[in-house]
């Protein structure tokens, strides 16, 4: 996304649509949406193209100005942060509901602000319900534009209008062609509000996205932005190991809200890091849970988007809390990056609260040497540590690790903490290196040398299950994938490709990336 390109806020209370404005306009299911107020907590990024041009497009939370509470407090201060960025804001409002003191509180914010602003007068579905925006004037927003999200209605209108307060221009062909790529076929859409004339109003027209209705939009790839030499970086984790506090360390700013609340996080965030001349977007996923631990229907989407942006990603950092070990969901959540064909990077995250650092401030706060407020972290670190013995000692720790994720024996491993900082220096070079072995090709030539070399008699295979390598070819990379052509056609012993895979790996490396072995009969 060109940084030069002008950026639109959307601002307004919870629950009046700005995701679903948001949506319409970059033209995808970017943002989590349902009937919940409070869904999206953290800034989206998005982008649209206008009558030829392109404009960035950013979504907010909900803002309640007076609300202390601290997760309505950090909503507002992300917020804060789009309208310092923005060229242009559109406020949203629910123009079926009355107006409340918030909407007022937030209009006279805006105000202040001393940059344009156009009213956006959501859940308008039709001509009849045009006299529902009379008492919006209250706002005191001149421009205001009766629209609805969730059909297209207006959102012409409000586009055009963007472009004549940025005095944007076009030449009558884009013109043209702009009329003829409505975002998300509002041309189709007025056709049912011609019908809608002579319909009764819903009482509410913000239907909430089921998981079934997302699952069956799957065909429908998220927005992406990236370049073409752009490497993209899941971060992936249940809930409350320090995904979102990792986010920010890497990005170098407070990108994503952060709290010892399992779950804070909801849609996917993500944010642009270049590095040593590399791009890598790293996006910060909802923690993943089980089934049964997800009630609300904004925490399954949320799940559901995860597993999503995990699949569209080249590479998982998946972290892990070393106060509470590797646990069955970790192993779920490393099996998915891997079934999946994603690079992975392990991350054991909070190690100085648990790792030799942490009896070192232990001896320390004992002699008086550490504060009360550290002394007391400890302690509750401490309190979440599971009943099982971890050992201390790093490597110990990690042959644990491995032991319990052996799965992932290609797999990198870090120890770091993202809230101090320590060891994280370590992750951009990890990822450098590992985004280099998932785009390694190894000519045919090279395998056919490296297989007169293997002695496959010291593989554990059943004599009825064996097979007689012609020759082995890469026939793809991201993740590194082989044909192997056999004289038989017969499914390879899991101990025979294991072998295999464990031959390819000592000779040509492939670190922190699965290798995927296909059989083929001559």
């Amino acid at each position: 996304m060109a940084a030069t390109s002008p950026l639109i806020a959307i601002v307004g209370r919870p629950n009046v649509g700005k995701s679903t404005l948001f949506n319409r306009l970059v033209g995808s299911r970017r943002a989590i949406v349902g009937d919940e107020p409070g869904i999206t907590r953290d800034r989206l990024y998005g982008k649209a193209h206008w009558r030829g041009q392109e404009l960035r497009i950013v979504d907010t939370g909900g803002i309640l100005p007076d609300d202390t509470d601290f997760i309505p407090s950090e909503i507002f201060r992300q917020a804060r942060f789009a309208l310092d960025e923005a060229a242009v804001i559109v406020m949203v409002v629910d123009a079926r509901t009355e107006l409340a003191g918030p909407d007022l509180e937030l209009a006279r914010l805006l105000q202040r602000t001393g940059k344009p602003i156009l009213l956006a007068a959501n859940k308008i579905d039709s001509e009849k319900q045009s006299s529902l925006t009379d008492d919006l004037h209250r706002l005191g927003i001149r421009n205001m534009f009766p629209i609805s999200a969730e059909h297209g209605r207006g959102i012409e209108e409000l586009l055009d209008a963007i472009f004549k307060v940025l005095k944007l221009e076009t030449s009558d062909a884009e013109t043209k062609k702009a009329a003829d790529h409505v975002p998300r076929s509002s041309r189709s859409t007025r056709r049912r509000e011609d019908a809608a004339h002579n319909e009764p109003a819903e009482a509410n027209d913000q239907r909430p996205t089921t998981k079934d209705e997302f699952q069956a939009d799957d065909d429908q790839p998220i927005n992406d932005d990236r370049s073409p030499t752009e490497t993209r970086v899941a971060i992936i984790g249940h809930p409350n190991v320090g995904k979102s506090t990792l986010l920010n360390r890497l990005t170098g700013a407070e990108r994503a809200i952060v709290s010892p609340i399992p779950g804070t996080t909801r849609d996917a965030v993500d944010e642009l890091v270049t590095r040593d001349g590399q791009n890598f977007r790293f996006i910060d996923t909802a923690g993943i849970r089980r089934k049964g631990k997800t009630h609300l229907m904004a925490e399954k989407l949320s799940v559901v988007m995860a597993r999503k942006h995990l699949e569209e990603a080249d590479i998982a950092l998946l972290v892990i809390d070393a106060t509470e070990g590797v646990s069955s969901l970790d192993a779920a959540i490393a099996g998915y990056a891997h079934e999946s064909g994603r690079s992975v990077i392990i991350i054991v995250n909070k190690w100085d609260l648990f790792g030799a650092g942490a009896f070192v401030r232990q001896k320390a706060a004992q002699s008086g040497e550490v504060s009360e407020t550290q002394d007391s972290f400890q302690r509750k670190a401490n309190k979440r540590r599971p009943h099982k013995q971890l050992p201390s000692d790093r490597e110990a720790y990690e042959d644990r690790l491995r032991d319990e994720l052996k799965f992932l024996s290609y797999a990198p491993v870090l120890f770091v903490s993202a809230s101090s900082g320590k060891g994280t220096d370590k992750i951009f070079p990890t990822l450098a290196q590992v985004a280099a072995e998932r785009r390694k090709r190894v000519t045919t030539g090279q395998m056919n040398r490296f297989l007169k070399h293997i002695d496959f008699d010291r593989a554990s295979v059943p004599m009825r299950q064996r097979v007689r390598i012609l020759y082995l070819t890469q026939a793809g990379t991201s993740p590194p994938t082989f044909v192997l052509f056999t004289d038989r056609q017969v499914k390879l012993h899991f101990s025979y490709q294991r072998f295999l895979e464990n031959q390819i790996r000592k000779e040509f490396g492939f670190v922190g990336s699965p290798i995927w072995i296909k059989v083929k009969a001559r």
